[in-house]
């Protein structure tokens, strides 16, 4: 047993150490394999050999096809025929192909593809490392396209690293990230929503469906040519401006990296690249995954590895992505991709449905990107809670830096959805809120990109519904209404307060976000009414939205002047489920709710020793609040007991009023010279 093991701190884990050690000892046999005397990175590096490159004195295009007979270049440059001058040569049994081109055949904009020939078939490809690939308007074809300007992007920043605090992040789409119906650009991100999200408070940015994805409703997790930035948004300087600029406001950037699974598209995807069914992917019925209709790697073969560590070397060091958050996790580590299962028994962890080859590539992967550029961050979306996960390589885990807590979003949904609030039971909302595997850190959220898509609702639309639209003028006043707006504080700031590492945010739910997410597909009539984000409703003074919007600021400083989720303790000093009252310390700060809806309590003790001052209040007016509150006051714990004073207990007495949370800072004891 090694004692410094994460499973040393789970006792359940004991009779499982035997399988755990010889799952990482094969990951560093496969590593030993993979890279002999030298390192990761150097092994990462197919994006530098494949693909299309210009040299000094010609370009040079490399492609991986082991099935082919013949391969051709063919693009405007060739009118689309194929040509003998731009016959690729097999270079190896391996299955490389080569070409060498003068610097005048081909240049910057072309478009291009690969006529692929293989025993029995034929057809036009993309090739697997293009870094640039364009969609025809009218034809809606995918192509490649050279992508070599004259002037490259100049980073501010070559090198952003920030001092480590818990990431709290803002998910964002940028197609979606407009108020206008149409698809957003990089460059309109960049100009419109950085500065909000800089305002905001929020230190790192989550961006979907950046790699290349033939169907946009996919929500980019439908991959097809992974090198790719999509350029539905733009061009890979417009990407290279927004991450820079974010440095510039020292924001982390990272990426949703889909290595999970690919698109079934044969002409735009790998599936049947080279004509063979094998060549990245299972053959057989493991092939085609059948949630989701794509189509599952073969972990197992050194090929992908190689293809699949160079993707995540290629965004780190050509875009200069700060990190991941890997999709899919738990589809990728079980055979049945953990499909209808509840993991509610340690033997599910270890029963044999585990695929072990996807687990040594995710090992490997965090193993490389760590070590490749120190300081990024990998966020697993893994739902089963596999011990080991998000545990530190150096205590043979897989080297995730968090786990998003997938089950907080749920138990909210289910909760406001079944349960009228009055009967929510404290114990269970805490037990739900900070439970999470000992050796690992989580990321929180009360509701993402999922919660919103078409046929559910977020939070706030379950609790408001139709009085959204008829509803939200500060000139209009309903129960329900209220209701709906300081629970979304509460919810949000109890989410947030209790995290086990880190926070995440969907872009718009901060400030309640009045409609669902539909992209724009044939049931729709194409409409992108629905696949939008309408950042003015917050910036309406006359709105209520405005009051969610600058309750999420104050909340955010909670963290960003006090550090509050770096202290992953959460000191739980007080529940009382029939009063629906919590109270618990983080960091420096004292919180306090009431979630009963009716009652208020006066001389409400807390026991807690100390001085405090009120710092966020969730009855302020300035957040749709009633002012119940004085927050200028300074709050003392006091002994009340009719006897042995001295010995009685001190307790902070509050007035809390119902659906009220409050948060208090320790101040120092007043110096003799101040009395």
């Amino acid at each position: 047993m090694n004692p410094a093991s994460f499973y040393i701190s789970d006792p359940w884990l004991k009779p499982f150490t035997g399988v755990i050690e010889k799952r990482i000892g094969k990951c560093l046999s496969k590593e030993k394999k993979l890279i002999g005397k030298g390192s990761l990175s150097d092994f990462a590096m197919g994006h530098h050999y494949y693909g299309l490159h210009r040299k000094k004195d010609n370009w040079i295009f490399r492609e991986w096809a082991p099935n082919a007979k013949s391969i051709y270049i063919t693009g405007i440059f060739t009118g689309w025929r194929e040509k003998k001058d731009f016959l690729l040569k097999r270079i190896n049994t391996y299955g490389d192909w080569e070409i060498v081109l003068p610097l005048d055949a081909i240049k910057h904009g072309d478009l291009y593809k690969l006529s692929v020939h293989w025993e029995g078939g034929s057809g036009e490809r993309i090739p697997s490392y293009a870094s640039r690939v364009v969609q025809d308007d009218k034809t809606k074809i995918f192509t490649a396209q050279v992508w070599y300007p004259e002037e490259p992007y100049k980073w501010n920043i070559d090198d952003f690293n920030t001092e480590y605090t818990a990431p709290v992040i803002y998910e964002a789409h940028i197609g979606m990230a407009t108020s206008l119906e149409k698809t957003g650009t990089y460059r309109e991100f960049t100009e419109n929503v950085l500065p909000l999200i800089i305002k905001s408070g929020y230190n790192t940015i989550q961006l979907m469906a950046i790699q290349e994805h033939p169907f946009y409703g996919s929500f980019g997790y439908h991959v097809s040519s992974f090198f790719s930035a999509s350029s539905r948004f733009g061009t890979p300087e417009d990407l290279k401006e927004l991450v820079d600029k974010a440095h510039i406001a020292g924001l982390r950037v990272i990426m949703d990296l889909v290595h999970s699974h690919s698109v079934k598209n044969v002409n735009e995807g790998l599936g049947l690249f080279d004509g063979s069914q094998g060549q990245y992917f299972h053959t057989g019925p493991r092939r085609v995954h059948k949630a989701w209709d794509s189509l599952c790697f073969d972990y197992g073969k050194d090929n992908v590895i190689h293809f699949l560590l160079s993707n995540c070397r290629y965004w780190l060091e050509e875009y200069k992505f700060d990190g991941f958050r890997f999709d899919g996790i738990t589809s990728m580590i079980y055979y049945d991709h953990g499909l209808e299962k509840n993991f509610t028994s340690y033997n599910e962890y270890f029963d044999g449905n585990q695929d072990e080859d996807a687990l040594i590539y995710l090992y490997l992967a965090n193993k490389l990107i760590h070590k490749f550029k120190p300081g990024v961050i990998s966020v697993a979306e893994e739902m089963s809670g596999m011990p080991g996960i998000a545990a530190d390589i150096k205590k043979n885990g897989y080297g995730f830096d968090y786990r998003l807590s997938m089950g907080v979003p749920d138990y909210w949904i289910k909760l406001v959805k079944e349960t009228f609030d009055e009967n929510w039971d404290m114990g269970k909302l805490m037990y739900e809120l900070t439970q999470h595997r000992p050796e690992e850190k989580i990321i929180s959220y009360c509701e993402s990109h999922d919660q919103a898509l078409v046929g559910d609702k977020t939070l706030i639309f379950r609790m408001i519904d139709a009085e959204m639209y008829t509803g939200m003028s500060k000139s209009y006043h309903s129960i329900n209404v209220d209701r709906g707006i300081t629970l979304h504080k509460m919810i949000r700031l109890i989410t947030f307060s209790t995290s086990g590492g880190g926070y995440l945010n969907f872009m718009g739910n901060e400030f309640g976000h009045p409609e669902w997410i539909d992209f724009p597909r044939e049931g729709n009539n194409w409409s992108y009414k629905y696949a939008r984000r309408q950042w003015l409703l917050a910036q309406n003074k006359d709105l209520k939205y405005h009051y969610l919007a600058e309750f999420d600021k104050k909340m955010l400083l909670l963290h960003n002047n006090f550090k509050i989720l770096n202290d992953l303790s959460v000191n739980r000093i007080y529940e009382n489920n029939s009063d629906k009252v919590i109270a618990f310390t983080r960091g420096k700060l004292l919180f306090v709710f009431n979630f009963h809806p009716t009652v208020s309590f006066t001389d409400y003790g807390i026991p807690v020793k100390g001085r405090f001052r009120i710092v966020l209040d969730s009855d302020d007016p300035l957040f749709g609040g009633f002012s119940r509150i004085d927050r200028n006051k300074i709050y003392l714990s006091i002994r009340k007991a009719e006897r042995n004073m001295t010995s009685a207990p001190l307790y902070l007495y509050l007035y809390l009023p119902s659906r009220t949370a409050l948060v208090f800072k320790e101040e120092p004891a007043p110096k003799a010279t101040d009395i």
